[in-house]
């Protein structure tokens, strides 16, 4: 849905998005005719097995399931490099000033069983040229899901380390919190904090509140993923507070995983509200069919967050990028003197 255009004008920062959850519907296709993938025929059809539904269920299983069809996009390296520029052309597109964008190795090298670190290559080589191209910065995570081994765990760690010097800043533990703990991959994220890479942590969002404490005292996580059961408990909203931690909150896939029963009573508002520090992302903006600037209207005229909120929200995205302080300061600079005009 087009978006009005006092969203789309507005300088954002996106750190909580997936690219396998951003695919264009007309790329699938393509991919799809050009692979010979056996899919239903047209756009339709197609979206309703990638994309969240008015009549679909709202649980973490059904949003879960559409990258059961995804997956079977990944089918040559051209394809990986194109999926990863159209996202960064989409994010440009929409104002969106700076990128994190997290990909996952094990699930783009699933298909044709590519090597890891060929699809990483391939990600970190389109990522680096379309931003220069569309003029954005743009960082990496490499994400891990909970639910598969701590050894291939270790091999994207020690990849995203080696890849230091393209783009890749941090890594990320995602995937189902609440069926598959995190203090297994503890010992391998403390390696890679040691190496240099930031971490982000999915936690709190269909687990409760003590995986967020879990990922803040024990992972030491620079920023949580969604978050948004922090104000279940009492002491956990106020290591959050103290500890001036990052949340990566998704308003719109909140709704669709079942975790906020009515976008207008969704988390933020009171997370804000106990001076907890709060950024706005999409995190699959092709599931959810949203954009960005979709997220901050939410945020304005359904959570009637005000304009001062809306641009507190942009400032704290910039701050809790894994920029350089330099590189980090010149974003927050520039997007103040805009947002000021």
């Amino acid at each position: 849905m087009p978006q009005p255009e006092q969203y789309v004008r507005l300088p954002k920062v996106e750190l909580h998005r997936h690219l396998e959850g951003s695919l264009r519907l007309d790329t699938m296709l393509e991919i799809a005719n050009q692979h010979e993938i056996s899919l239903p025929s047209g756009i339709a059809l197609l979206s309703r097995l990638v994309q969240v539904q008015d009549e679909d269920s709202l649980t973490f299983e059904n949003f879960l399931a559409k990258f059961t069809t995804l997956r079977m996009f990944y089918r040559s390296p051209g394809v990986i490099e194109r999926i990863t520029r159209e996202v960064i052309e989409d994010a440009a597109r929409d104002n969106v000033k700076y990128l994190e964008l997290r990909f996952t190795p094990v699930a783009l090298s699933r298909a044709e069983r590519f090597p890891l670190h060929d699809v990483m290559d391939w990600v970190c080589e389109s990522a680096e040229k379309s931003a220069a191209q569309v003029g954005i910065p743009v960082r990496l995570i490499a994400s891990i899901n909970r639910h598969e081994a701590v050894e291939l765990a270790e091999q994207v760690v020690w990849l995203a380390i080696s890849h230091r010097a393209r783009n890749i800043v941090a890594i990320d533990l995602a995937g189902n919190e609440a069926e598959h703990p995190a203090l297994p991959f503890l010992g391998l994220f403390n390696e890679a904090r040691q190496a240099g890479l930031h971490i982000t942590m999915h936690a709190g969002e269909w687990g409760g509140p003590q995986n967020i404490r879990d990922a803040i005292e024990k992972f030491s996580a620079d920023r949580i993923g969604h978050g948004v059961r922090v104000l279940e408990d009492e002491y956990t909203t106020s290591l959050a507070r103290e500890r001036l931690t990052p949340f990566e909150v998704c308003l719109t896939s909140n709704y669709q995983t079942g975790v906020v029963k009515q976008l207008a009573d969704h988390p933020a508002t009171g997370m804000i509200k106990a001076g907890l520090n709060v950024t706005l992302n999409t995190d699959d903006p092709s599931i959810s069919q949203i954009t960005l600037s979709n997220e901050y209207r939410v945020a304005r005229e359904e959570l009637h967050f005000s304009q001062e909120t809306i641009k507190q929200c942009i400032l704290a995205g910039a701050q809790a990028s894994f920029l350089p302080p330099g590189e980090k300061d010149n974003l927050v600079e520039a997007l103040t003197r805009e947002l000021n005009q």
